[in-house]
């Protein structure tokens, strides 16, 4: 993913989910996380990285992915937070406001 440095260093969270087509877990946060997109619109940016592609396989590797759903949480270019299994989307929201610009300030 060329442009994914460039995605994640911005002031906005972003949420990159690395998960497979294979797994149960990884399809129940599939709706939360497109509730949670439609609750924060542009407030917060999720990005869905399948660790089955071989076009991300750097991408795993550089973040020693070894279970999904692994969600990492990133701003400025920074990882601020990372969760592996699933997770609620309440715990998640709080999550993503606490980096919000809104929550920032």
């Amino acid at each position: 993913m060329a442009n994914f440095k460039e995605i994640i260093s911005g002031s906005q969270p972003v949420v990159v989910d690395f998960y497979a087509s294979w797994c149960g877990p990884c399809k129940l946060m599939h709706p939360i996380l497109e509730k949670l997109k439609r609750e924060l619109g542009d407030r917060s940016r999720i990005l869905k990285i399948n660790i089955e592609s071989t076009d991300n396989a750097t991408l795993v590797k550089q973040y020693h992915i070894r279970s999904v759903p692994t969600l990492y949480v990133f701003k400025n270019g920074e990882i601020v937070w990372r969760h592996t299994g699933a997770i609620g989307l309440e715990p998640l929201r709080e999550i993503i406001e606490k980096y919000s610009e809104k929550g920032c300030q």
